[in-house]
């Protein structure tokens, strides 16, 4: 059974189409990374998951069964946007928690309140957005669900306490969890998540496991003196998937063996010519950009 299942949703604003005709599934003990540029639909996606937004076609299944509210004992939220009680303080957030939820682990909380640094007594119209942002962590965390779903659970946070939330996202996975999360920093994704789904204008371009996604694909970069050439008939070479040209720099994706297009590229004069594994940021731009540069 999966622990998410999106099916055919389409939720219309308007005459805006945010998410449009999306299917997508969340293994049990999984990491998917949701990505998309701004306005892709991936919040629409997780309000319509989590019954915050009615779908207007399709539907969203957590462990098997639509959402309802006893659905929030085993799944933990962090919100985009802060959804804290402005006049509550940190160790108000934390009793209100341990009152609503059976699973609550005291201990755990008081573990990553201090991981944090987090002041109990301070109001959270007082704490900086990094600091709202850590407070959701720990309420989420600290009810100990099997599975997540994270907006950009790192925004606001500093390198240190970014590095920790991705531990606590790779710990949880570890333990059988199962995670859905996005963020605008493809460095963490490709830390923490084991498949990406990524989001165009609402809709699903791409979706699959890192690892394979990769595959033997190798991105030949060169820089020029000046402006980068066309390399004239590498358009055609079955081996290349898409060409960049972006000032001096010159990028070709390349299957499979990349001696060939090296040379080709080398006759060109450039500067520095290098081959690179490809990374999950070169997958990301390949999906939402068009065509060949």
């Amino acid at each position: 059974m999966n622990a998410i299942a999106i099916d055919h949703l389409t939720k219309i604003y308007g005459s805006q189409r945010s998410v449009d005709d999306l299917s997508l599934t969340v293994g049990e003990g999984s990491v998917c990374g949701l990505l998309g540029p701004n306005g892709a639909g991936k919040s629409t996606t997780f309000k319509c998951l989590l019954a915050l937004a009615r779908p207007t076609s399709g539907t969203v299944e957590v462990a098997g069964a639509p959402v309802t509210p006893a659905t929030f004992q085993y799944l933990g939220y962090v919100p985009e946007t802060s959804a804290l009680y402005e006049k509550f303080t940190v160790a108000d957030h934390l009793e209100a928690t341990r009152r609503a939820y059976e699973m609550f682990d005291p201990a755990r909380a008081a573990e990553l309140a201090a991981t944090f640094k987090l002041d109990s007594k301070k109001r959270v119209g007082k704490l900086s957005k990094g600091q709202r942002t850590a407070l959701a962590i720990v309420l989420a965390f600290s009810i100990r669900p099997r599975i997540f779903v994270l907006d950009e659970p790192a925004s606001g946070l500093d390198p240190m306490f970014q590095r920790a939330v991705l531990d606590l996202i790779i710990d949880a996975a570890a333990g059988g969890a199962s995670i859905l999360f996005s963020s605008h920093q493809i460095g963490q994704v490709e830390r923490a998540a084991d498949s990406i789904a990524v989001l165009k204008g609402g809709k699903l371009v791409l979706r699959g496991d890192i690892d394979t996604l990769k595959g033997d694909e190798k991105v030949v970069e060169a820089i020029f003196p000046g402006d980068a050439p066309s390399p004239n008939g590498l358009a055609q070479d079955p081996r290349v998937r898409r060409i960049e040209r972006n000032g001096r720099i010159l990028r070709v994706h390349v299957t499979g063996d990349a001696d060939g297009v090296v040379r080709t590229i080398d006759a060109l004069s450039p500067r520095t010519i290098d081959v690179l594994d490809l990374s999950l940021e070169d997958i990301f731009l390949g999906a939402v950009n068009d065509g060949v540069a």
